[in-house]
């Protein structure tokens, strides 16, 4: 279930309290069930998958990619796989760690394992929301934000996107001032 952590501390669990806080970003959270199918299910536990693995895991799931085509427009939608045995991740993290924002709304929803996406809001705060497997989210275009992985450093999140270009992260060079949880 996702969970929300204030700047100053505070700590939102219950969803109606994070659909207000997240409100004014006009971010939206769902919950999508990825329901029972026990092929996606084993597909989903391995660590990590090959090309027609990530394929069988869209096909499944593309019901939902299926609502966006016709509601949104949206063109194109890819799995990525993240954990502590992809060659680069740093690098590739690295990319996403800072604030910034996209010209196009940014969509994942969470297949496996969780990350954290920082957001800063109309009055300057910031905060970070931590989304988990089953939880659909909606950044809309321009919302300054970052992405990062969890301590688990592991996820499988669909991406959707309305151009085959995906995300480019336009780099605002305000500084981070929520402080990572210790562990």
């Amino acid at each position: 279930m996702a969970k929300i952590r204030l700047e100053n501390g505070l700590t939102i669990t219950d969803l109606p309290s994070i659909a207000a806080t997240l409100a004014p970003l006009g971010i939206q959270l769902h919950h999508w069930p990825i329901g029972e199918n026990a092929e996606l299910h084993a597909l989903l536990a391995k660590a990590s998958l090959d090309d027609a693995e990530k394929e069988t895991v869209l096909t499944g799931l593309d019901h939902y990619f299926q609502q966006l085509q016709v509601s949104d427009g949206y063109q194109n939608r890819d799995l990525i796989v993240l954990n502590p045995d992809v060659p680069n991740l740093d690098a590739l993290l690295a990319k996403f760690d800072k604030i910034h924002s996209h010209a196009d709304n940014e969509i994942r929803y969470i297949v496996d394992g969780e990350g954290v996406f920082g957001f800063v809001l109309p009055d300057g705060t910031q905060l970070e929301l931590t989304i988990q497997p089953e939880e659909y989210i909606n950044v809309p275009a321009g919302t300054e934000h970052w992405f990062v992985l969890t301590e688990s450093r592991r996820i499988k999140a669909v991406r959707y996107f309305t151009t085959t270009d995906g995300w480019v992260p336009e780099y605002t060079g305000r500084e981070i001032r929520v402080q990572p949880v210790a562990a």
